[in-house]
């Protein structure tokens, strides 16, 4: 049984220092899903967390494919664990064998622009992957400090700023709203 397949994917980066990137990619892959388009999400740098988004997967599957790749534990921007390394590395190559297997309409590389920021991937790997990725693949790169090659790059960049959170009240992240 044949599927619809995108025409035409584009490149977009959710960046900035505000709340909603993930949140924003995630909300576009269920839109995708709702239309019948397969979506592969790989979370950099995210592990052993139990996000509200894994379970959805588990129901909107085979339509929607969620892989953490990473620990529970923050990574040092300093003096990243050679673990956190290998494991983004892993995610890169896992990216790259997604894109260009031609089964996923979008991939979402939530948290890349992290992981290029600390050092854990190669930026020029990046950027080769978005000038090889087939042109009916959506990408999207999710992320604070998305470099200005990235920018460059893409075809929709968008930018969350923090205007106020109540993260500087103490509220920590809330199940079903951050995680």
């Amino acid at each position: 049984m044949s599927r619809k397949r995108l025409s035409q994917g584009m490149i977009q980066v959710y960046t900035g220092n505000g709340k909603g990137k993930t949140t924003a990619a995630l909300g576009l892959a269920c839109r995708a899903v709702g239309h019948g388009y397969k979506v592969f999400v790989i979370q950099f740098m995210k592990g052993d967390i139990e996000y509200g988004e894994l379970e959805t997967a588990k129901r909107l599957a085979p339509y929607l494919t969620i892989r953490q790749m990473g620990r529970k534990y923050f990574v040092s921007r300093e003096n990243p664990d050679p673990e956190d390394v290998k494991l983004a590395q892993e995610a890169l190559a896992l990216a790259t064998e997604v894109i260009m297997g031609g089964e996923y309409d979008i991939v979402i590389l939530d948290e890349v622009n992290v992981a290029l920021d600390f050092g854990l991937i190669k930026k020029e790997e990046v950027l080769k992957l978005m000038d090889e990725r087939p042109s009916n693949v959506e990408l999207i790169l999710t992320g604070r400090y998305a470099a200005e090659e990235i920018i460059g790059k893409a075809d929709l960049v968008t930018e969350m700023r923090e205007v106020k959170h109540y993260y500087q009240k103490g509220i920590q992240s809330r199940e079903g709203i951050e995680k």
